[in-house]
């Protein structure tokens, strides 16, 4: 019986998976499963219909609301404004979170993002120790306006909006606070559990805001976080991708959390930033966008010429694992 690690899949083996799927053809399919493509978009008249599926597999603990957040956000990457989400909803047989708080969760958040639901599934099923909710988030944009994971230029800076590991500090707050309370403080696990809300798992609203400045990609960095992010749009690009990875903010409830666990922050579960590709004449513009919204950003790299991949500073390829940090908490 083969065994797998937890997390994603290697990228080496999606890649092969992927080569093995029936993908549609034709102008409709503008944008396909590839590795490092938040979403997929199809064609629609003058339009183009974008939907992202992913599920919350490591927060048992709201589950419902981090389910259309992480979708939003993948749909919001490629340009689209969130629309409608539907949800699979698999319940344990016995739980401490019950299946109308993960109904509620999913009303507020969609409420908060001006969403619909359209729908989906529900069931109490075996083999699981904690809900799972498996979403799907669909959106439109002009048909022109699709941005891809993979469009960045020569030249591009690369800018990251508000600090690396917010869904792991708020993960790591919420599943090991009672036992790090002692160790850090009550105080800090209780800050560190509100980053789901403050600053927010959500970049839907600096995607827009990037879109409208100029941005030539954008990506949602989440399992693997902001390095495997980052890696993920210079494979996309066919790219090289130099970071500088003192440069990347990292929060001091996230550095203090993340430290008491021995989980790094630059590689663990990262939605509530965003990763945005643009050119270096438009970066202080989106900058003055982003603050007069109350979100901060900091340039951490730019898109040079060379072989493709993700190179520090010093010229070093970065190390890339398919299993995120966050996995240490339930192994």
């Amino acid at each position: 019986m083969p065994r797998y690690p937890v997390g994603k899949l290697s990228h080496g083996q999606l890649a092969r998976l992927l080569g093995r799927l029936p993908v549609g053809s034709g102008r409709d399919l503008l944008v396909g499963p590839a590795i490092g493509e938040d979403a997929a978009a199809v064609a629609v008249r003058d339009q183009a219909l974008v939907v992202a599926t992913d599920p919350v597999t490591f927060a048992a603990d709201r589950a419902g609301w981090y389910a259309v957040h992480v979708n939003a956000n993948d749909v919001a990457t490629m340009g689209a404004r969130p629309r409608w989400f539907q949800a699979c909803v698999l319940m344990p047989a016995e739980s401490r979170v019950t299946v109308r708080s993960v109904f509620d969760d999913v009303a507020r958040a969609c409420e908060e993002l001006g969403v619909g639901v359209l729908g989906g599934h529900t069931e109490v099923t075996t083999g699981i120790e904690h809900p799972i909710v498996i979403g799907t988030m669909l959106g439109l944009v002009d048909r022109g306006k699709v941005l891809r994971t993979g469009g960045a230029r020569i030249g591009d800076a690369i800018v990251l909006t508000k600090s690396a590991a917010i869904e792991a500090t708020s993960i790591v707050a919420r599943e090991c606070g009672d036992r790090l309370s002692g160790r850090v403080g009550k105080r800090a696990v209780s800050r560190a559990a509100r980053f789901l809300f403050d600053p927010g798992i959500s970049v839907v609203k600096e995607a827009m805001i990037a879109a409208a400045a100029g941005a030539t990609a954008m990506h949602d960095p989440t399992e693997g976080g902001v390095l495997t992010g980052l890696w993920e749009m210079a494979e996309a690009a066919g790219k090289r991708f130099v970071v500088d990875a003192g440069a990347i903010p990292v929060a001091e409830a996230t550095r203090v959390l993340c430290g008491a666990v021995g989980i790094d922050p630059l590689r663990a579960i990262a939605s509530g930033c965003l990763l945005v590709t643009i050119g270096k004449g438009k970066v202080a513009g989106l900058a003055r966008r982003l603050r007069r919204a109350g979100i901060s950003c900091a340039a951490v790299g730019e898109v040079a010429r060379g072989t493709s991949g993700l190179y520090d500073i010093a010229g070093g390829k970065v190390r890339i694992s398919a299993t995120d940090e966050i996995a240490k908490l339930f192994a």
